[in-house]
């Protein structure tokens, strides 16, 4: 399987030979579904809490008698529909964390990743660098290859000029290639990645 391969000009400058068994694979999104609600699931903290009637301080004894009064009867103070009174079902304290195995994991980002390949949404670059960390080096490359929405940069390297460059342009995400995951592949509408990184991924995941 053969892709274009791209200088930051947007020159064509060769061909990359892709691993057909890892960047050719067949769309399955019930596993990609699975995958993105066990990212987001995780990433959920779990830390609201508040107080049910039995935990709110006060409200020991009866406002006012049960009968008489003309009012409604009322036990407490602390009864949810007082002001400052209990929660119903209060929230509490929980842990939202899912598990997949991690077959499922590199099903899903290789679905993903392989169906952005088909749908023409990846650029693969021979380098991605920046000479003087400059915001201007990165619109560059955006208007080169006319990127107008969200961008993933998958990079083989932490280069920290890239880094810089980038940082400033919101639409733009940068992850290294040892982080590639179906989340951010499938949440930008455009994937950047360097011809080394095509390497380390097939490397790792080598069938």
């Amino acid at each position: 399987m053969q892709v274009k391969l791209f200088d930051m000009k947007a020159n064509e400058v060769g061909t990359l030979e892709l691993n057909e068994q890892l960047f050719n694979i067949e769309y399955n999104e019930a596993v990609i579904h699975q995958a993105i609600v066990t990212r987001l699931a995780n990433e959920r903290q779990g830390t609201k809490s508040t107080l049910t009637r039995s935990e709110v301080r006060g409200g020991g004894i009866k406002p006012w008698r049960q009968k008489g009064t003309g009012r409604a009867r009322q036990g407490s103070i602390r009864s949810p529909q007082w002001i400052h009174g209990g929660v119903v079902f209060a929230p509490k304290p929980r842990d939202f964390s899912k598990k997949m195995n991690l077959t499922a994991k590199r099903v899903a980002m290789f679905s993903a990743l392989s169906q952005k390949i088909r749908d023409d949404e990846v650029i693969f670059v021979d380098s991605l660098v920046s000479e003087n960390g400059k915001t201007k080096e990165m619109v560059a490359f955006l208007k080169s290859f006319n990127l107008e929405k969200s961008v993933l940069f998958v990079m083989d390297n932490n280069d920290v000029n890239v880094l810089r460059a980038s940082s400033n342009i919101k639409k733009i995400s940068t992850i290294p290639v040892e982080q590639i995951n179906t989340y951010d592949i499938v949440k930008n509408a455009k994937v950047v990645i360097t011809k080394e990184a095509v390497k380390k991924i097939e490397e790792a995941y080598e069938v």
